[in-house]
């Protein structure tokens, strides 16, 4: 007898429920509810989430810092039907307690194999999972181990974070023998072409393409890297990955036959138009809520300061980097400051509100202030040009390596406190021309002391030269957090 098992599969939703983006109150085409609606359960059907849905949108934002629970997210949740859902990496940012409190509230299983505890046990360990048909599905949860390398140690207490191939690999020798079918939901990407098989990144941060080259999953979810994957084959295993904050999920097939196991998927956009009906009507209040407090004006700039353009941005300067960089300056009295945008950013208004923050600096970040040395300094510039490139007809524009297979724009830094220029056209490694402090030429041997984010001082986004530069202070308050307090001792501001 043919069996099949169906999936509905989101990850990297962020928090992003209602079909907005909180930057302004267009609908857009995102959010879990332009689509929860059409999932149709049944008893062989699962509804999974491949994580991060607990940081991310300002209304992620305010169940963390102002109702202080995320029991709205996971009544979200449970009335969308999922069965089951592994961790992200921004699962962690918000502590053990709130992750807990998450866990324990969502009416589905969480997966996630390689969250062991101190005695080496997973936390949250592979099900085997009956449909009503009859097939024995074997579902594995795994997480980038990179968590270990950006998140708090104090938001890891109690709990470790492992090498997530490996944590797979010994799920998948119990499973096999015990289930008809084999997934793993890998809240991770790929670090290789999937067509050519190229690598295309040099760290282990996603290990997604040799899980399906050395193990034998029969399906492999992935998630992290904000990229839309359509449904393939890759070594025998069935891959999806969906764009994040709920622009699209995927529907995927899994037919038993006579002949073997066939898999085959939908990628489903979302239509903000749908986000209507009871599901929208019970959150509403929540919602209001956001939208209300979004509002509230906190400040004012003597003009607004908008995006523009990214390369255009990058290579001569803008002044919403200039305005987060003169706040970590403002705070942490260090010599120079580096700060990334993110990749989608609404900037500031004249007459700021809560809003412009949130959807300018979307991240849970806090302030580090390191030491380090005139070469260092010149070597994590020379990383921030290596954005550039050069068309043929001169144009600059943004280097590929920034745009595949992920979108990095939020990897380029704007610093501020020392001069210099960026030559675009030149070799990558020698783009940093007349670096100067205070006038004078900077020196490999000097030395000074530079704030930036505690995302970046890990050494992600290429930048491992920081990981050498000793630690000086910490301001572990979220950027956010100061950015308001910067509007509370000056509330005009001239920029």
């Amino acid at each position: 007898m043919e069996q099949t098992l169906k999936i509905y599969f989101t990850s990297d939703v962020h928090g992003y429920f209602y079909p907005t983006t909180y930057g302004d109150l267009k609908r857009k085409d995102l959010g879990l509810f332009s689509f929860a609606r059409d999932f149709k359960k049944d008893e062989n059907t699962l509804v999974i989430d491949g994580g991060d849905i607990l940081q991310g949108s300002a209304f992620a934002y305010y169940c963390r810092q102002k109702s202080g629970s995320p029991q709205a997210i996971a009544d979200i949740m449970n009335d969308c039907g999922y069965d089951y859902y592994t961790l992200g990496n921004h699962d962690f940012n918000y502590g053990m307690d709130y992750q807990n409190a998450y866990i324990e509230a969502h009416h589905g299983a969480c997966v996630c194999q390689n969250v062991v505890d101190e005695a080496g046990r997973a936390c949250h360990p592979y099900v085997i999972h009956t449909l009503g048909n009859g097939l024995r599905v074997g579902i594995v949860g795994i997480v980038t181990d990179y968590v270990n390398v950006w998140e708090r140690k104090e938001n890891l207490a109690g709990i470790c974070i492992t090498d997530p191939f490996e944590a797979a690999k010994e799920a998948l020798l119990h499973l096999k023998k015990e289930v008809d079918i084999t997934l793993c939901i890998y809240h991770g990407g790929f670090e290789c072409d999937l067509k050519t098989g190229e690598r295309l990144q040099k760290t282990t941060e996603n290990v997604g393409y040799r899980i399906c080259k050395e193990l034998d999953f029969d399906i492999l979810l992935t998630g992290h890297q904000h990229m839309s994957v359509d449904g393939q084959y890759v070594h025998g295993t069935y891959v999806v990955q969906p764009l994040e904050n709920a622009k699209e999920y995927h529907y995927l097939e899994a037919e038993r036959t006579k002949d073997g196991l066939v898999v085959r998927s939908e990628k489903r956009v979302a239509d903000g138009a749908n986000a209507v009906g009871a599901l929208c009507e019970k959150y509403a209040a929540e919602e209001e809520q956001v939208q209300s407090w979004l509002d509230q004006p906190i400040g004012h700039l003597s003009r607004a300061l908008l995006p523009g353009e990214k390369a255009e941005m990058a290579l001569h300067g803008s002044p919403i980097a200039d305005f987060l960089n003169r706040i970590q300056l403002h705070f942490s009295g260090a010599q120079l400051s580096a700060v990334g945008l993110a990749n989608e950013i609404a900037g500031f208004r004249s007459e700021v509100s809560v809003r412009d923050i949130i959807a300018t600096y979307p991240y849970p970040n806090t302030l580090i202030v390191c030491r380090i040395s005139g070469k260092q300094l010149k070597q994590v510039m020379e990383r921030s040009a290596e954005y550039f490139a050069v068309a043929a007809d001169g144009t600059v524009q943004v280097a590929e390596s920034f745009l595949v297979p992920k979108v990095e724009h939020y990897n380029y830094d704007y610093y501020m406190g020392a001069a210099y220029e960026i030559d675009p056209a030149a070799p990558v490694g020698n783009r940093i021309k007349h670096l100067a402090y205070d006038g004078k030429p900077v020196e490999e041997t000097d030395s000074f002391t530079l704030c930036l984010n505690n995302y970046r001082y890990s050494g992600a986004g290429g930048y491992e030269v920081y990981t050498e530069c000793e630690l000086v202070r910490e301001i572990n308050i979220e950027m956010v957090e100061l950015i308001l307090e910067y509007f509370k001792e000056n509330p005009y501001v001239e920029v």
